[in-house]
């Protein structure tokens, strides 16, 4: 069971390049919490999963080089 609410867990993401990286990992595991739970209504595990997958293609922007390989 999901400990704080989806929405905040939603909100988080929001924040996500505005944290410390350990804060950072802090919000995505709580994302990756409320998806795996089934008793989080599905319209937000699926809000939380487009956030969070939109939040994880800028980090991959960041982080691949141009000598990097996808």
């Amino acid at each position: 069971m999901l400990l704080i609410s989806p929405k905040t867990v939603y909100h988080n993401l929001r924040l996500l390049d505005n944290v410390d990286i350990a804060t950072s990992a802090s919000y995505r595991q709580l994302a990756q919490e409320a998806l795996a739970d089934t008793e989080v209504e599905l319209v937000w595990r699926q809000a939380i999963a487009n956030r969070l997958n939109r939040a994880n293609h800028r980090l991959e922007m960041l982080t691949v080089g141009d000598n990097d390989s996808y």
